[in-house]
């Protein structure tokens, strides 16, 4: 597998309202609506997206990092192979994803570009 960089990082919190004006007022990421996403989207200049949901909105996504790649198909037949469970794939109006665990626990995806 090949991975082309880094597209999407999340965070859920109690605090979304909060967390998500700092994000914009602070930090200054530009709000970045997306059909089919129920978190608030930023966009950041090198292109990727930082998320903030609410607790359990969006699955177990308390924190998430999508890593892109060029064949969505090709990776998750790769992570099987490798014995990685994978959720199904999902889409919305930018990517195309799925969800896997790495060895350390946490909660990863791989990402598309629709």
């Amino acid at each position: 597998m090949e991975v082309l960089g880094l597209v999407f990082a999340g965070s859920a919190t109690d605090r979304r309202p909060e967390m998500a004006r700092f994000v914009d007022e602070v930090l200054g990421l530009a709000p970045a609506p997306a059909g089919g996403v129920s978190a608030d989207m930023f966009a950041l200049p090198d292109g990727a997206f930082f998320a903030v949901a609410g607790p359990r909105e969006m699955g177990e996504t308390s924190r998430t990092i999508g890593f892109l790649v060029a064949d969505l198909d090709a990776a998750v037949a790769e992570l099987q192979a490798a014995g990685v469970e994978v959720d199904e794939p999902a889409a919305n109006d930018r990517h195309r994803y799925v969800h896997f665990r790495a060895p350390d626990g946490k909660l990863y995806e791989l990402v598309e570009e629709r």
